[in-house]
């Protein structure tokens, strides 16, 4: 366990957690992935998590083998959810998010919300992607940030807006309501493969927790 940090929830009032996970029991409760990895690189293996002392970690190595999982029991249209993370400077073929997916499976016309996607290798910069419409479009943002140190990264999804929320302050809202997802959306914690070619840095992600929301 870290220190709490500032918060969404706290500082918006969202109340108490309708669902928390603070890996006190390892990872309990999640469906973790065991099959081939994004795009069918690499291979997405439940060996590839671990926790210790109230710290998941996904770690990712060489051969694309990593790890992802879904919090499919807490689906619900509308809310917001709230996680702790950190990872260290990675390989560029690793990819840290938390995530939005359809609990319907229907991507890409079900929408994805990736609400924290690392892509910079240096972890000092931090991506929203926000997914929709058969063709897959997207619109996306940044945040300059040193993720490489504990941060809370949060979501809000309104029938009007999807607003992402850096240690409880905004860095990016949309109010398009063509990106709106049109159903039920669950938490997914994900550390995915892009390789590049060449040798791959072993590469990791730790979450101290996740929390979710009822809508307001």
């Amino acid at each position: 366990m870290t220190t709490e940090g500032t918060t969404a929830a706290a500082k918006l009032g969202w109340g108490d957690p309708v669902r928390t996970d603070d890996f006190t029991d390892g990872a309990s409760g999640w469906n973790v992935y065991d099959g081939p990895g994004h795009a069918g690189n690499g291979r997405r293996t439940p060996d590839a998590v671990s926790v210790a002392d109230g710290i998941l970690t996904i770690t990712g190595d060489a051969d694309g083998n990593t790890a992802g999982m879904a919090w499919t029991e807490g689906s619900q249209q509308y809310g917001r959810w709230e996680g702790r993370v950190k990872a260290p400077a990675s390989d560029p073929s690793y990819n840290a998010l938390l995530l939005l997916w359809p609990t319907a499976e229907n991507f890409p016309e079900g929408g994805e919300i990736d609400f924290m996607e690392m892509m910079d290798p240096s972890r000092q910069k931090t991506n929203i992607f926000v997914h929709y419409g058969a063709d897959n479009s997207q619109i996306d943002g940044a945040v300059d940030v040193d993720a490489t140190e504990w941060h809370n990264w949060a979501v809000e999804w309104t029938p009007e807006r999807i607003t992402a929320y850096l240690d409880g302050e905004p860095w990016f809202e949309t109010t398009d309501q063509a990106v709106q997802p049109p159903g039920p959306m669950h938490l997914c914690i994900q550390l995915d493969w892009f390789p590049k070619g060449g040798s791959v840095q072993e590469s990791v992600m730790h979450v101290d927790w996740v929390r979710q929301y009822a809508p307001g």
